[in-house]
């Protein structure tokens, strides 16, 4: 493909994104886009906590089973969600798209409150499941895209386990909510279910504030867009009082409009031009993901049937839990800028395994309680925490911006439907029923032990395939599909340039190999 036949762009946009300096503006991000985690996590908490609740014979009367398929129809919700939510972000935009699925998400919790039985709690369950779905695509492609390289990983890594904030706020709420001294038991789960409808009209106007993703902007063909949107950033920048170094022209990239990609193009990117970062991210989030749904779906039910814990006593629980999972990525977060995305990963998958192996063993002798119990998994899950996140820091990373969402998306419903729907489904069951006075240990313990050896597989594939992206541009980490071949353009214009097709910028940078991560092994 010759830039005869194709109007070029030259742009500076990403290197003037990079070098920016940590600003109120990215603050805005922070608070408008990682205020939806904390919701999620009031929300999650407060359902995981109606385990005991929902089995009760005066509200639905569901059973462990049941109460495990719930969490699934969930995660079901959210594989749909990624899958049509993170094509739409890659072809309309990051910001649309994080306004919408919020919406969705607010409605399906808020509906989930009038259930009347269990499958009309699954249905409604799952619309809530697709919103979320579609918000991890948005939100974390959106947030890559904007922060600095200096310090796009502790900032991913910190906003997706803000996450936990939320859930220990909800681990407060359940104690009130599951009260039956304060609220009929009948009316406590309906009322949590209300909780994330009203809180998220304040997360939808923080985000009418957040501009789209001048990255997304400038390879769509609205370059003129991106700059002005850079231009405005800067400017507020400046009004601070702060001065920005001029940019050196080098790290300007010429870019052209491209096709959108079909499923078959995507399909050549991800296994024909990125196999092991591909393998890379799959293990990641399935691993991840399997051993997340496994136990925080299922930690209600361990406390009830095997520590003889009350229904409304298992918030006090919940909340060191919670926690934990908060503090590992706000303390661990920024190693993975300075010593690397591959040493930490690596750490943290590999020592969350170890120790949930040696909790498994003590679980299984009989030498834990409460307790000691919910002590083993605020260390465990402090490593865990940090770990998952970095699962969605990574493959939001190592791929061409283009397809970035639906990578996101692509990856995360391979790993949910083979380690997040199963796991909550598969562990409700391996917890036994209520009606048995004594359950069986050894079932779970094998859940966990399985869940050990999938952290601890997650973390040696991250050694020897991880990208070491810390600090680098993202167009270095992975050039963009649009991105010229040709050096020579002129200077950014308003003009829509020809569109070049994606299948001939795919054969013409086949030749570029990405694996700049193994390289450096």
């Amino acid at each position: 493909m010759s830039t005869a036949q194709t109007k070029v762009i030259r742009s500076l946009v990403p290197a003037r994104m990079d070098r920016l300096p940590w600003t109120k503006f990215h603050w805005l991000i922070v608070v408008g886009l990682g205020v939806s985690w904390i919701l999620d996590g009031i929300e999650i908490q407060i359902v995981s906590s109606m385990a005991g609740p929902l089995q009760n014979a005066g509200t639905l009367h569901l059973t462990s089973g049941q109460v495990g398929a719930m969490a699934s129809w969930y995660l079901a919700g959210q594989v749909v969600g990624a899958l049509v939510f993170g094509r739409l972000t890659d072809r309309l935009g990051r910001k649309k798209l994080f306004i919408l699925t919020l919406a969705i998400y607010l409605i399906g919790s808020g509906l989930a409150g009038f259930s009347w039985n269990a499958w009309s709690l699954y249905f409604f369950r799952f619309i809530a499941g697709t919103g979320i779905g579609g918000e991890y695509t948005a939100i974390n492609s959106a947030i890559d895209e904007i922060m600095p390289s200096k310090y796009r990983g502790r900032v991913d890594i910190a906003i997706n386990g803000t996450y936990w904030g939320g859930a220990a706020l909800g681990a407060a709420a359940s104690l009130v909510l599951f009260n039956e001294s304060l609220i009929p038991t009948g009316w406590g789960w309906r009322i949590g279910f209300f909780i994330g409808p009203v809180l998220g009209l304040v997360i939808i106007f923080l985000r009418r504030h957040i501009p789209e993703s001048p990255r997304w902007l400038l390879t769509h063909g609205r370059a003129a867009e991106a700059d002005r949107t850079v231009d405005e950033i800067e400017a507020q920048v400046r009004s601070q009082g702060v001065e920005l170094p001029p940019v050196d022209e080098s790290k300007a990239l010429d870019i052209v409009d491209t096709d959108r990609l079909s499923y078959v193009q995507m399909g050549r990117i991800f296994f024909g031009r990125y196999p092991s970062r591909s393998f890379l991210g799959f293990t990641m989030m399935a691993t991840q993901a399997f051993l997340y749904n496994a136990i925080f779906f299922t930690v209600g039910l361990v406390l009830i049937h095997f520590y003889n814990v009350p229904d409304h006593h298992t918030g006090y629980y919940f909340f060191p839990f919670a926690v934990g999972n908060l503090i590992g990525p706000l303390v661990l977060g920024p190693l993975f800028d300075s010593i690397g995305r591959r040493k930490m990963i690596c750490a943290t998958y590999v020592g969350s395994g170890i120790l949930l192996f040696v909790s498994a063993w003590a679980f299984n002798a009989g030498i834990l309680n409460a307790t000691t119990q919910t002590l083993f998994w605020c260390v465990i899950f402090f490593f865990a925490s940090a770990g998952a996140s970095s699962a969605y820091l990574t493959v939001s990373e190592i791929f061409p911006l283009e397809l970035r969402g639906q990578a996101i998306s692509f990856f995360f419903a391979i790993s949910q439907g083979v380690g997040g729907v199963i796991a909550p489904f598969l562990f409700g069951h391996l917890v036994g029923g209520a009606e048995n006075p004594s359950p069986d240990r050894f079932p779970l313990t094998v859940g966990y032990l399985i869940g050990a050896g999938f952290m601890i597989f997650g973390g040696v594939v991250a050694w020897f395939f991880g990208v070491n992206a810390e600090g680098q541009s993202l167009e270095d980490i992975a050039e963009p599909l649009s991105k010229a071949e040709s050096p020579e353009a002129g200077p950014v214009s308003a003009e829509s340039p020809q569109k070049a097709s994606v299948s001939e910028l795919v054969v013409v940078t086949e030749p570029l190999e990405e694996e700049n991560s193994a390289s450096t092994l």
